[in-house]
């Protein structure tokens, strides 16, 4: 084995590839056929035929070809680790199925590609030899390994397939330490117990090691291994299971030690094999020095050229980017090395997965050194004095991580913002630190320049060449790299490159112009130091107040700003309390809210009563009564009573949480119209750039030709108009016009209970032409109550308990509702088996052998029945119950309107808009709301599947060329219409699967978040659309007026740093505003 095999790294081939080498293996292409009296691989036999060995039946290893003694080879031995030098053909049979072909790509695959390619290269004829080993010659393995070099070298050790499969490898039992700066453990848990199998293995092993040192020095490079413990550790040790070292893990030339092998059992390995061994990971990223739209290009360029990037989200305004990252190809560390490298950004990774803690501890290392606790999924270090810990809630709590996981008690580190604010708040810092240093240094420039001081131009010159050479070294210099970046490693050409060239070109002339001073040949025009100082000022003024007026407006739809940071925890005598961070809140715990505080996280009441005011969250204004059992959400306020919590979501995890990323998801999409902003500001640069070339043509013929100025003044001129050309035009109030309002309307829409997953929904709002209502739970409250109910032949006591048993845990309101009545009734549930819930239908199951069924009359068969007739004739809502196909009895049910679908359905028709109804419910019930609702009864439909719906649904979007199908659903059974109407709306009380189907969530069960969402939709298209226009009229008059077109006024390029400001702050305002707009529903 090459000691290169092992090195830790982790590779993948193609399929191809993979079947290539687990083919069967010829034999040497140069050899004759048998009996010829000549062989192949330097005197060793030729095999014999694959399928006829793949046969032998191999019991143990001392079936197999005899190890290589380790010590007393007579030349470097193959290690026994390497199980192909054994017996290729019986290694290859262990991974027969395709599955395990494919996990193989990661690990054990180069020992059967070597044995691939033995006859690849012509054998050397010798006489038979009177015995041959079953391994390759060295020329040819040596040829195989040169030629798989770079293949090696991305894979792993060979070991970890083999404990993946329960087998024997010469790697023993490592202790479980490390001594990198990373711990890990496996990230999968299917109950709270962690099963590890300690396996005893005897046989023909050359390995008998004693415990692993894991931090031993490795092997040296190019040094002969006698076993891949020799090699399988080439850096620091990595956390793993298998432990390995620089020495021999054979001693005395006995290979027949018992050994244990620490390892993962079959069922515990879980990888995704279409993926590979790693598979994609979703990467969020922090991003630090984002100023303009040209520096989000860039961040997208970069990354699609980053290997295994894919589904790429960036934000300019949020400071963010999300990928999918396939770690086989890159790494995350590599991709965020490379990433930074080529835009010069500051990227922070951010965590979605798991539970997270940053901690404060003394002794890090000897913390990274510990072994893992269960339910802790890793370790990361964030600086000398912090770490992270990720971990999974359900096994094991914060504050049993903090106060007893590990040898030392650990402490909380402060809490910090929200990462898109934090980063927002350090640019904006940064930036106004850096326009106060360049301000200070400009003032005595313009004071030398302006002001009328006694003539000493040399010294006055000097002074002012120093300070410009520091504004424009360390304030403009960052523009350098950045704009070079731009230009080399993403191809874009952006506004940091204007900068660049208009700063650096009054600079150079102002230098060049000083230098002639001295020399005694001044130039007319002189210097003009502040020209560049001021582009410069004014310049970082207009990005500051930018950033500024930006960070401000994300701040002020912060969502996650409503967590509380402590929480009053009831401790476990049931009286006494303690104030705790929130951070450390776990499962099973009782928090107090005291009267006129906030819920610190989701729960449910145990004990008291009081009224709190959910309007933060779910947009409700009315105070909503609270007592024992009602659940709660964080955020919201409590009354005058005091309430005690059971926690059922962590903060991670609860109301304010959700809203927040659902929140972000949508500021992270982009909606078409930023498709044509986006390809605006891309050609905008290069346009800008021409207009300044042409400009500075026409002045030099104008300034000579019609003005009659030298050829020096004439081209200072037009230097100075190109210059302001170039500052002038900003690009930035384009790409920020449809993305500050999207995020300004997320954050409004979430403020009145409507949450939107993407940002089309807001852009496709506005033109919806038909509104299709489920029934159940959506315009009617969902709360039914059985009226009356109707026993076949009397037999009451024999048919509720089995009707219990079948629809008892079934979601759906009907089943809930005949359930609250059974048990108000003292009712106990019958045992019933193989309960299926068929949507649309009803439940079906199977007691004591006789199928049972519950569901709506035409299903059950019992419409024929003159009790079920009348039912349906009164509009309710009929269950029918019938054993062996025979009604049992008949339970009518009613439900009561939502108070405000009237009103909803009214205005809609108002507006000119096709309202309908598709229910799974009778005919009766749905033919009796449509008439309450004033809805068509043509636009009634009842008895619907889920696949019904869905048809209907598709109909009405082929109807017409412009049609926009609003579908509002809550049930399970809705997932597919959800889905399948151009913008599906959830009503929060509903499934999580629905809400999971839906495009917007209503936080509260009130339909008139449908008026909300159009009328967003429409406030937030007129402020793009007057974004658009502004940002056109700006830098069409302003690129004239710099250009010179009005010969009368003009603009000098030392304020043409205005521009932005000007351009870009009534965008913000614009988008800002959306905040106090009126809204008539």
């Amino acid at each position: 084995m090459s000691p290169s095999c092992c090195n830790g790294k982790q590779g993948r081939l193609s399929e191809t590839s993979v079947a290539t080498a687990l083919a069967p293996v010829e034999e040497c292409s140069s050899v004759s056929k048998p009996g010829d009296g000549e062989t192949c691989c330097d005197g060793d036999q030729v095999e014999p035929a694959v399928e006829a060995e793949a046969q032998k039946p191999v019991k143990n290893e001392k079936t197999a070809s005899p190890c290589t003694e380790c010590n007393n080879a007579p030349s470097p031995g193959q290690p026994c680790c390497d199980v192909y030098s054994k017996n290729p053909v019986w290694f290859a049979s262990l991974f027969a199925s395709a599955r395990t072909r494919v996990a193989l790509t990661t690990t054990v695959l180069p020992f059967r590609v070597g044995a691939r390619i033995l006859g690849d290269d012509c054998c050397t004829k010798t006489p038979k030899s009177a015995k041959s080993e079953k391994r390759p010659c060295q020329r040819h393995l040596q040829s195989a390994m040169s030629r798989f070099q770079p293949t090696l070298e991305a894979l792993g050790c060979i070991c970890r397939a083999l404990f993946a499969l329960n087998l024997e490898s010469c790697c023993a039992k490592g202790q479980n330490a490390q001594c990198g700066t990373r711990r890990s453990g496996a990230r999968t848990y299917s109950s709270l117990s962690f099963p590890m199998s300690l396996r005893s293995a005897k046989g023909d092993s050359c390995c008998s090691v004693s415990p692993l040192d894991p931090c031993k020095k490795p092997a040296e490079p190019g040094s002969s291994a006698t076993s891949c413990a020799k090699i399988c550790c080439n850096e620091r040790a990595k956390p793993a299971l298998i432990g390995a070292t620089s020495g021999d893990c054979c001693s005395g030339g006995s290979c027949s030690k018992e050994k244990e092998i620490l390892g993962i059992t079959a069922s515990e390995v879980n990888l995704d094999l279409e993926k590979g061994a790693l598979g994609a990971e979703h990467v969020v990223l922090s991003i630090q020095g984002m100023t303009c739209t040209g520096c989000e290009t860039k961040l997208e360029r970069t990354l699609a050229n980053i290997r295994g990037v894919s589904k790429i989200k960036t934000s300019l305004v949020l400071s963010r980017a999300e990928f999918d990252l396939n770690t086989t190809q890159t790494s995350i560390d590599g991709a965020v090395a490379r990433l930074q490298r080529a835009t010069g950004f500051e990227c922070q990774k951010l965590s979605k997965d798991g539970h997270e803690l940053e901690v404060l501890s003394p002794g890090v290392q000897e913390i990274l050194l510990q072994q893992l606790p269960p339910g802790v999924l890793s370790i990361d270090p964030t600086t000398n004095a912090t770490f992270k810990i990720t971990y999974e809630p359900q096994i094991i709590g914060a504050r049993d991580i903090v106060k007893s996981a590990f040898d030392q008690q650990l402490k909380l580190a402060p809490h910090r913002l929200d990462p898109s604010i934090s980063a927002g708040n350090k640019h904006v810092w940064q930036g106004g630190l850096a326009t106060l240093i360049s301000a200070c240094l400009t003032v005595p420039v313009l004071v030398l320049a302006w002001a009328p001081l006694p003539e000493r131009e040399i010294a006055y010159g000097s002074t002012s060449l120093a300070l410009a050479t520091i504004i424009q070294i360390f304030i403009a210099g960052p523009f350098y790299p950045a704009a070079l970046k731009s230009l080399i490693f993403a191809r874009v050409i952006e506004m940091d490159l204007l900068i660049v060239l208009s700063t650096s070109v009054a600079y150079i002339f102002s230098v060049v112009a000083f230098a002639m001073l001295i020399t005694g040949k001044p130039l007319s025009t002189g210097e003009f130091f502040e020209t560049s100082t001021l582009l410069v000022t004014l310049i970082m003024l207009g990005r500051f107040i930018t950033a500024l007026a930006r960070q401000k407006a994300i701040e002020s739809i912060a969502i996650r700003s409503l967590q509380q940071s402590t929480a009053m925890l009831v401790e476990s005598d049931g009286t006494s309390t303690r104030d705790i961070d929130v951070r450390l809140l776990q499962y099973g715990d009782i928090f107090r809210v005291m009267p006129e505080a906030k819920v610190v996280t989701d729960g449910t009441v145990i004990s008291g009563s009081s009224e709190i005011n959910e309007s933060m969250i779910t947009g409700e204004s009315s105070p909503v009564a609270k007592s024992k059992g009602s659940p709660v959400v964080a955020g919201s306020v409590n009354g005058s009573g005091t309430l005690d919590i059971r926690l059922t979501r962590l903060c991670a995890d609860n109301t304010i949480s959700t809203i927040a990323n659902m929140v972000d998801e949508a500021k992270l999409s982009k909606p078409k119209t930023q498709a044509l902003a986006d390809r605006i500001t891309g050609y905008f640069v290069p346009v800008v750039a021409a207009i300044a070339i042409v400009t500075f043509v026409i002045w030099i013929a104008v300034g000579i030709a019609i003005q009659k100025r030298s050829s020096s003044d004439a081209t200072v001129q037009a230097v100075t108009y190109s210059i302001a050309v170039l500052i002038i035009s900003c690009p930035c109030a384009i790409g920020l016009a449809v993305p500050m309002v999207i995020v300004i309307a997320g954050g409004v829409a979430a403020e009145k209970g409507v949450i939107f997953k993407t940002a089309d929904t807001i852009e496709a709002a506005k033109n919806v032409t038909h509104v299709v209502f489920d029934k159940t739970g959506t315009l009617t409250t969902g709360r039914l109550n059985v009226e009356e109910s109707n026993y076949i032949d009397g037999l009451t006591t024999d048919v509720k308990p089995i009707l219990l048993g079948l629809v008892y845990g079934i979601k759906h309101p009907v089943s809930q509702a005949i359930t609250e009545h059974l048990q108000s009734l003292d009712v106990s549930p019958a045992t019933v088996l193989d309960i299926k819930s068929l949507p649309g239908k009803g439940v079906l199951g199977n007691w004591n052998g006789t199928e049972i069924r519950a569901g709506n009359a035409s299903w059950t068969q019992a419409t024929p029945s003159s009790k079920v007739q009348q039912f349906l004739t009164f509009g309710s809502t009929v269950l029918c119950f019938t054993v062996n196909d025979t009604l049992r009895a008949i339970y009518a049910l009613q439900d009561t309107l939502r108070p405000e679908a009237a009103y909803v359905v009214s205005t809609l028709q108002a507006k000119g808009i096709s309202v309908s109804i598709v229910s799974g419910d009778e005919t009766g019930a749905v033919q009796k709301t449509a008439e309450n609702l004033g809805i068509p009864s043509l636009n009634a439909l009842s008895r619907c599947s889920p696949a019904d719906k869905q048809a209907y649904i598709q109909t009405l979007k082929t109807s017409s060329a412009n049609s926009t199908v609003f579908f509002l659903g809550d049930g399970t059974n809705d997932a597919i219409a959800l889905a399948s109407a151009d913008i599906g709306i959830h009503m929060r009380e509903g499934t999580d699967v629905a809400r999971s189907a839906a495009d917007v969530v209503l936080m509260r069960a009130d339909l008139r978040g449908v008026l909300v969402l159009m009328e967003l939709s429409r406030k937030a298209l007129r402020r793009i659309v007057f974004n658009f226009a502004w940002s056109f009229v700006y830098n069409l008059f302003a690129i004239l007026l710099a250009a010179g077109a009005f010969v009368n006024f003009r603009v000098p390029p030392a304020f043409a740093g205005v521009g932005e400001i000007v351009s870009v702050l009534p965008v913000i305002a614009v988008a800002v505003g959306l905040r106090w707009a009126k809204f008539s529903a």
